[in-house]
């Protein structure tokens, strides 16, 4: 499993903010984790999707597209992914979790 951190920036909107651009791509998302590929998680920034690799590739180009069906004629998106090989099931949560109980003293 994979996790993204995407960030699609419309270039040359009309005003300085992008909220509506973000709703229409959380839109994209919902649709395609009620059908079971991913999982995603808005955060201030940007967005994180967890699924397999294909998928998420598959998704953020879906995602990519959004702000030009809006009429933007430019679009920035950056990508980082994290896929770690090694574990089974690594996924969002088992990082964080992972962390929480390094804060406590647990291993």
């Amino acid at each position: 499993m994979a996790i993204a951190d995407i960030t699609i920036i419309p270039i040359g909107t009309e005003t300085p903010s992008v909220s509506s651009y973000v709703a229409d791509i959380q839109k994209v998302l919902e649709k395609r984790a009620s059908e079971g590929n991913i999982h995603y998680t808005l955060t201030p920034m940007s967005t994180l999707i967890e699924g397999d690799l294909t998928a998420l590739f598959q998704v953020i180009q879906e995602l990519h597209e959004v702000p030009f069906t809006k009429g933007v004629q430019r679009v920035a998106t950056n990508i980082r992914i994290d896929e770690r090989r090694d574990k089974e099931n690594h996924t969002m949560e088992e990082k964080l979790e992972s962390v929480q109980n390094k804060m406590k003293g647990n291993k």
